[in-house]
Order: structure tokens, then C-alpha cells, then sequence
């Protein structure tokens, strides 16, 4: 049988800024394809790099934040994860209103990359978070050096 597995809330002190980092890196470098793939307008703002830089910081945040509050309960990654996917389809509503309503330039393509954005960043905080902050019951209770009566 497994051991129990607990989130260490020493190596949340690490985690939120990777989980942040490789997601700011990640949408990063999916917008760089992205225009040079699709070719937006140049009015179409939400393919410039600075809403997509605080969008997900400001994403991630809500993410490790909702993760720290759910993990202590039963079911936390699984409840936490089902939560994510929620929120990423509801991520979808504003891309696809840019779309139809071809506001600032927005395109079907343009929409569609903010969408893949979205599921690269919901990937990184559903796999991140959940394996990298767990640790086994009993490391998280081992002395930092042997017990010793001398």
C-alpha cells in the first residue's frame, strides 16, 4: 500500500514562483507562434505580451491560492483539479466574445490561441502543484539530525 502523501507547506515557498515562471514562460512562448503563425492585427491587444504576462501571473496566483485552500482537505487534488477544469472553460467565455464580436481585431485563429494559452497554463497548475508539494507523512515528520542520547 502507498504511504499517505501531504502537501509540505515548506516547499510551497518554491513551487508558486516555478508554477508561475514556467506558466508566464510557457504563454510566452506559445504567443511568440502564435504571431507568427496567425499574424493578429496589431490592435488585437490580448496577443501582446503584457495582458498575458499579468493575466497569468494573476491566473497562477488564483490557482495556488485555491490549491492552499483546498489541500487539506479529502479528495483535495482530485477536487482541486476538477475545480481547474471549471475554471478553464469558463476562461473560455471572454475569448470566444472577442471572436464573434471581432472587437480590437479579434479573430477566430486569435481566439484560439488565447484558448491554448489557457490549457497550457491550467496543465501547468494541475500537474505542478498537486505532484511537486506533496511529500510521504513520515518525511515531513524525520528530524533534521539523528536522534542521539549523547
Amino acid at each position: 500500500m502507498a504511504e499517505p502523501r501531504q502537501v509540505d507547506p515548506s516547499r510551497m515557498l518554491w513551487l508558486a514562483p516555478l508554477t508561475i515562471t514556467c506558466s508566464v514562460l510557457a504563454v510566452l512562448a506559445v504567443r511568440e507562434v502564435a504571431v507568427r503563425v496567425i499574424h493578429p492585427s496589431p490592435r488585437f491587444e490580448p496577443l501582446t505580451p503584457a495582458p498575458e504576462i499579468i493575466d497569468t501571473f494573476l491566473g497562477c496566483v488564483g490557482a495556488i491560492l485555491v490549491f492552499a485552500r483546498m489541500v487539506d482537505a479529502p479528495e483535495s487534488v482530485r477536487n482541486y483539479r476538477r475545480v481547474a477544469a471549471v475554471v478553464l472553460v469558463l476562461s473560455f467565455f471572454p475569448d470566444v466574445l472577442l471572436a464573434n464580436a471581432h472587437n480590437m481585431g479579434g479573430t477566430w485563429p486569435a481566439a484560439i490561441c488565447l484558448m491554448i494559452m489557457h490549457v497550457v497554463v491550467w496543465a501547468i497548475c494541475v500537474t505542478l502543484l498537486p505532484s511537486l508539494s506533496m511529500a510521504a507523512a513520515t518525511e515531513r515528520t524525520k528530524p533534521d539530525r539523528p536522534l542521539s542520547i549523547v
